[in-house]
């Protein structure tokens, strides 16, 4: 046998042992592929087995990470001005985001992905022109694999994927897996998207009708008012919620309700009308909005200085007739506020505004028809009680004469005093019910009545009053003042330096003018003892043109005689 002969049996064998062994790099490759597959469908389940956006977001970028071995991983939300909103990292440490000095603003290639919305791969990032480099305290890194995320036609963001673990390149493979999970990322941030707005809007249902039925079942509008607020908020997911008021001259908005991070802060701030977007959807009438209140677009803003980012200001109520904007606000670096949100607050402010309205509309019908139960007492106490009574002692009057007996002329005479006092008592009654049109404001008539109880307190007895006349509606605002404040020095000097056992208050309103007087059965003024209170006493007569007398009458005690005209 030759040796050709004895070769030509191994050439066979040797042919078949490579075969055998494409073979099994083939199946390798295979079931690789297969657990590829596995895994991106898992991955893909994953991804949308929950409806939380931020959950959603982090479980997006840490399977991302997994599927292509990566060392680290990015996801980065888009905003309409084509930066980054939000930036979420994966495979950083503490220590390593802490040494970074800021996220990235969606300049250089990041920027490139942004603008250009296409994968992108690379095996050196420096290498790319447009590369920008890496802030300072960034951990280096070289080879790079960027994929968007679209949710229907908008690009949502983009995926940003570095350091292949092995120190080998990112390839085709892994750019059409992280593809097919930005697909699938896609629907998912979609649905989470929709869970929130539906639930937003389920909220929104509950908070009208809570809001609505409150003010028109006749509840405090400031308790209404944080309702609101309270309710704003957790429709928006926002920070800080904070109903604002316009001032007496409309110049600046005043907090008249805050709730939330930064409340305590923010309770007595005040916006600037003409520098504020607040103050800009109260005179427009529109819901305004920012993604980055710490922008320098906005130095004057309070929000900016309490450190929030994302904010969103809405009218209650419609141009001209805005009675307050709904300002929402974020902590800096969170997602702005959707248009949904805007859109689903913008109704919700505009049905607080109606029922505000209603309730004002309510409270108003309320008090005019407590006004007219009023006049309806106050004409039937003047047309018909006063003249009975006044036709009663003009009865007895006559009968006067015709009593033989003293004693019973005296009695009689006593009654018809009695009877007298009773009609000007009921006149000064008619008065104060035609006086009191504003249950807000306390009337005069009430704060003197609020004087003498507080002096009882102290006395250890109840002075008495009498008041007579239009002392509501004649007495003009400036002397009710000074009127008020005599009073009070008065009845004080009766608590301290009388020692009295008895007290009397008159005031009478007429045509001469006003008339206040204060007696008491005490010890009297004594050398010097009430100079400096009658001092501010007889000022306050002069500076109305009036005149002010402190006496002893003859049966002991003090007399302070204050009289102004009107």
């Amino acid at each position: 046998m030759s040796v050709e002969d004895e070769r030509s049996p191994l050439l066979p064998q040797m042919r078949l042992d490579e075969l055998l062994a494409e073979l099994q790099v083939r199946l390798n490759a295979v079931l690789a592929t297969r657990d590829r597959v596995h895994a991106l469908l898992e991955a893909v389940v994953s991804v949308g087995s929950d409806l939380d956006l931020p959950t959603v977001l982090r479980r997006i970028v840490e399977t991302a990470t997994t599927l292509v071995d990566a060392s680290y991983g990015a996801l980065g939300v888009v905003g309409q001005d084509n930066t980054l909103l939000q930036f979420i990292p994966v495979g950083l440490s503490e220590e390593e985001i802490a040494r970074i000095e800021h996220w990235p603003h969606g300049l250089g290639l990041l920027g490139l992905l942004i603008k250009d919305a296409r994968p992108l791969r690379l095996g050196r990032i420096s290498d790319h022109p447009e590369s920008y480099g890496f802030p300072p305290g960034h951990p280096p890194m070289g080879t790079f694999l960027g994929v968007p995320i679209r949710v229907r036609d908008e690009v949502f963001g983009n995926l940003y994927l570095t350091e292949k673990r092995g120190g080998g390149e990112f390839d085709e493979e892994d750019e059409a897996v992280v593809v097919a999970l930005a697909t699938a990322a896609g629907v998912a941030v979609e649905n989470a998207r929709l869970y929130e707005e539906s639930r937003g809007r389920e909220t929104w249902l509950q908070a009208s009708s809570e809001v609505t039925t409150s003010l028109l079942s006749g509840a405090d509008p400031r308790e209404v008012l944080s309702v609101v607020a309270a309710r704003a908020r957790q429709m928006s997911d926002a920070d800080l919620a904070l109903v604002m008021l316009p001032d007496a001259d409309g110049q600046a908005l005043l907090v008249e309700v805050a709730e939330g991070e930064g409340a305590e802060i923010l309770a007595e701030a005040a916006f600037d009308v003409s520098a504020t977007l607040a103050g800009a959807a109260f005179t427009r009438g529109e819901p305004t909005s920012s993604p980055d209140l710490q922008s320098v677009s906005h130095p004057g803003s309070p929000l900016r200085r309490a450190g929030f980012g994302p904010g969103l200001m809405v009218p209650l109520g419609a141009a001209p007739a805005v009675r307050g904007v709904l300002v929402l606000a974020k902590r800096s670096g969170r997602l702005p506020f959707s248009a949904a949100t805007r859109q689903m607050l913008q109704a919700f402010a505009g049905q607080a505004a109606i029922a505000l309205e209603l309730a004002e509309a309510r409270r108003d019908a309320e008090r005019l028809g407590l006004l007219e139960d009023r006049d309806r007492i106050a004409r039937d106490l003047h047309d018909v009680v006063i003249q009975r009574l006044f036709a009663t002692a003009m009865t007895l009057m006559s009968t006067v004469r015709l009593v033989e007996r003293p004693e019973a002329s005296k009695r009689v005479q006593h009654a018809i005093d009695e009877l007298d006092e009773t009609i000007r008592q009921i006149r000064s009654s008619i008065f104060a019910l035609q006086g009191a049109h504003d249950d807000a404001a306390p009337s005069l008539r009430g704060q003197i009545v609020g004087l003498v109880e507080g002096a009882g307190s102290h006395l250890g007895f109840m002075p008495g009053l009498r008041m007579e006349g239009q002392i509501d509606t004649l007495v003009p605002e400036r002397a009710a003042e000074h009127v008020l404040a005599v009073l009070r020095e008065a009845l004080s000097n009766v608590v301290r330096h009388s020692h009295a056992t008895r007290a009397e208050v008159s005031v009478e309103v007429g045509s001469a003018g006003l008339t206040l007087m204060v007696t008491d059965d005490g010890i009297g003024t004594g050398e010097g003892g009430r100079r400096s209170g009658l001092r501010n006493i007889e000022e306050r007569a002069a500076r109305l043109g009036g005149t002010a007398r402190l006496e002893s009458p003859g049966e002991g005690g003090t007399r302070l005689c204050w009289k102004i005209p009107l």
